[in-house]
């Protein structure tokens, strides 16, 4: 088929970037022809919280990136559609990960399709957003118009998108990342990013927003037990929001954490990332709330155990005492869950669950469930 993929991509750069990138190799790999519509402004600097959209990792190779949707200019979004309109695409695949994106791409959609031939597809992150504001529903009622199947990588969300429309929407699981390299030796880690091999180190990473619970996180590692145990914290991501970063200093600085939490608040590019993962012994994803999240998925590429909270679908892909720990979003019971992992034997057979966990997250197992989703097979 002839399929168009609309949503970030290189040069913008993070987790939708990845995705987006990701799925369309794998697409390419399965004989589609696919093309990718990325931004030419994605959002406005002033709606932007990070230091920059923009990466400076070279483009991926073999694929057809065109920069052109303009999130804000309803003109564009006119000649984007009828750009579409007229390539005649068998599927259009958009991702919808937050509502100020529906009017931008609920325009496109609707023109893309006026050729009577195009479907359209979305791979849903979110349908209710993390954070809240004025308009948020409505813009996505627009949005989901123009939409003819849903997919949803947690089932709270597919729950959710179930409360805007009956249209088909199915559940997969996040795919694994696994376009970041392999693991190299926690020597060869640890001194790429500057930090003894000697200690124990759990994992933070990605974004740093308020709803990923770094303060519930930070609150553990001043927990006694683990101050003895000689637990150690790497946090590696971006901050976006300055009261976030400013709440989580202080932490540090109450609790004296400052020799045993490793700040690296700059984003971490696709090359540097399997560094972090590789220095770790543990990644915890200490989330207040949450659908689902890429994370997870990184750490079963380079094979790592897991503490995450029960919270949205975090739960539903790392099965307590298999591949890591589920604890609640609290200190006591993250420190517990930590503390766990670290006593000898805790899981038994722990690597080989883990690989075993990694081969549900195939991405030939994704295309599948899309392909059902929007043509019925």
């Amino acid at each position: 088929m002839r399929i168009a993929i609309l949503g970030t991509a290189h040069p913008l750069r993070g987790g939708l970037a990845a995705f987006n990138e990701r799925l369309a190799y794998q697409l390419q790999e399965q004989g589609h022809e696919v093309v990718i519509y990325s931004f030419s402004l994605q959002y406005p600097s002033f709606l932007f919280p990070g230091k920059t959209q923009f990466t400076d990792e070279p483009a991926p190779k073999g694929l057809t990136i065109k920069t052109v949707v303009n999130s804000v200019n309803p003109l564009n979004w006119l000649r984007v559609g009828a750009q579409m309109n007229k390539e005649r695409y068998d599927l259009v695949v958009v991702k919808y990960w937050l509502p100020f994106m529906g009017p931008a791409f609920g325009t496109i959609l609707r023109r893309a399709k006026k050729n009577k031939h195009t479907k359209v597809l979305c791979v849903v992150d979110n349908i209710i957003p993390h954070e809240k504001r004025p308009g948020d529903q409505q813009f996505t009622n627009y949005f989901i118009k123009a939409v003819d199947a849903f997919v949803t990588m947690s089932k709270d969300v597919l729950k959710d998108v179930k409360t805007f429309t009956d249209k088909p929407a199915y559940f997969t699981p996040h795919p694994v990342y696994d376009s970041y390299n392999e693991v190299v030796s926690k020597q060869e880690a640890c001194a790429k990013i500057g930090l003894p091999d000697d200690k124990k180190y759990l994992l933070f990473f990605g974004f740093i927003r308020e709803y990923k619970g770094l303060d519930l996180l930070l609150e553990a590692m001043a927990d006694a037990r683990i101050r003895q145990a000689g637990i150690e914290l790497i946090a590696a991501g971006e901050y976006y929001n300055k009261e976030v970063e400013a709440n989580n200093n202080s932490i540090i600085e109450k609790h004296q954490l400052q020799k045993t939490v490793h700040l690296r608040t700059d984003f971490i590019p696709n090359s540097e990332v399997r560094y972090y993962f590789s220095a770790a012994d543990l990644v915890v994803q200490p989330y207040k709330h949450a659908t689902q999240s890429g994370i997870t998925q990184i750490a079963f590429h380079f094979e790592k155990p897991m503490v995450v909270t029960n919270v949205g679908g975090l739960a539903e892909v790392v099965p307590d005492g298999k591949v890591g720990f589920v604890a609640e979003p609290n200190p006591k019971s993250i420190a517990d869950a930590i503390l766990k992992f670290y006593e000898p034997n805790s899981i038994p057979g722990l690597h080989q669950h883990i690989l075993n966990e990694k081969k549900k997250y195939m991405w030939d197992t994704f295309t599948d469930v899309m392909m059902k989703a929007v043509f019925g097979r």
